[in-house]
């Protein structure tokens, strides 16, 4: 049985954190689905860059938009709606075999609204009407300003992936927004049933400290960041708030592990997907990791539910001298500074192509 099958039957998702137009025409995401067991996609700002950047099969279609009037943002999110719907699509099936927890993919708004709760909101609600999909999940991130951005949307019915969370604490405060959402809806006599993820980062952690800390240590930080999250998460499900909720209909937010392509070139490139196998939650990789996994992973068993060593490890590191509370609240900060340099690329790139095509 082929590693991705057997990870698939665990009860872990395995999503493609990639997506283009050649991915799509050429018949690859169908292949991934059909030979790899990936039942989701997600994209990111960075992601788009690179696909539109560096391909030619976007050309007519920048140009027929271009001269229809379409430029910048409006001109990218027509493009991205059009691949997303494609990849929509082909995983509706999913969608509706596993009872709308799988088959999902996912757009993120504007980074430059970070920090910007109204104008998240208003970008999420419209992407989500626009795209008119039941499985596509609108990325917000988790910084303080997106937090009740994502209650907002949650009580408007819009499916949420979280993202550019980066430890417990941030998956909790994720959480709490998600069950704000749904207990105000249930306050007013609407279904609870929306749906989200809540997206951690693994590797940025290692690549942060791999040169702050004793051998080791080494590679160690962002599994011991992710399980502490998994335990977390799994104390959540337990907790009588969210009982109360799920009694009511509503389904759980489930853990999402991003950023597990491994940084490291001396440590294995499946290290992340095999240490983070757990059921009910997702693991989302580029395709090299992907493909790597599928080729010779390994699965040795699932995440401790009660965390395991992660404390004693997370200790170990604040021994080295790493805050992990600070590095958290860095690694938001830069993550978010790194999707708006990738969106301003993107639009740059994309004025650059249309004026060229034009």
């Amino acid at each position: 049985m082929k590693p991705t099958k057997a990870l698939h039957d665990l009860g872990q998702s395995l999503w493609i954190d990639n997506i283009t137009r050649d991915m799509l025409d050429s018949g690859t995401l169908k292949r991934y689905i059909d030979e790899y067991s990936v039942t989701g996609l997600t994209s990111n700002p960075t992601i788009f860059d690179n696909a539109i950047s560096n391909s030619d099969s976007y050309d007519d279609e920048v140009k027929r938009l271009f001269k229809a009037g379409y430029s910048g943002e409006a001109l990218f999110f027509e493009l991205a709606l059009q691949d997303l719907s494609r990849a929509a699509d082909m995983f509706l099936p999913i969608h509706a075999r596993t009872a709308s927890v799988d088959g999902y993919v996912s757009l993120e708004v504007s980074p430059l609204l970070a920090y910007d709760t109204k104008a998240t909101v208003a970008s999420a609600k419209g992407l989500f009407e626009r795209a008119h999909k039941p499985n596509l999940f609108i990325k917000i991130p988790g910084t303080q300003e997106g937090l009740p951005a994502i209650e907002e949307a949650i009580y408007s019915g819009v499916s949420v992936n979280v993202t550019l969370l980066f430890s417990s604490q941030h998956c909790r405060d994720a959480a709490d927004a998600y069950m704000k959402g749904l207990e105000r809806r249930v306050a007013e006599g609407l279904s609870p049933d929306v749906r989200s993820v809540a997206s951690v980062f693994v590797s940025r952690w290692d690549k942060a400290v791999i040169e702050k800390v004793p051998a080791e240590l080494k590679d160690k930080l962002g599994i011991a960041v992710s399980t502490q999250a998994y335990r977390d998460y799994r104390d959540m499900l337990d907790s009588d708030r969210w009982q109360q909720l799920q009694s009511m209909g509503a389904r759980p937010q489930r853990l999402l592990f991003a950023s597990t392509s491994t940084k490291d070139p001396s440590a294995p490139d499946t290290l992340y997907v095999e240490a983070l196998a757990a059921p009910n939650t997702v693991n989302t990789t580029p395709d090299k990791t992907l493909l790597a996994f599928g080729d010779h992973g390994k699965l040795s068993g699932v995440l401790s539910r009660d965390g395991g060593d992660c404390e004693d490890m997370l200790a170990a590191f604040e021994k080295a001298g790493i805050s992990i509370s600070g590095l958290a609240a860095q690694l938001q900060q830069e993550g978010a500074a790194s999707f708006a340099k990738s969106w301003e690329d993107l639009l740059q790139s994309i004025e650059t192509k249309s004026k060229a095509l034009g």
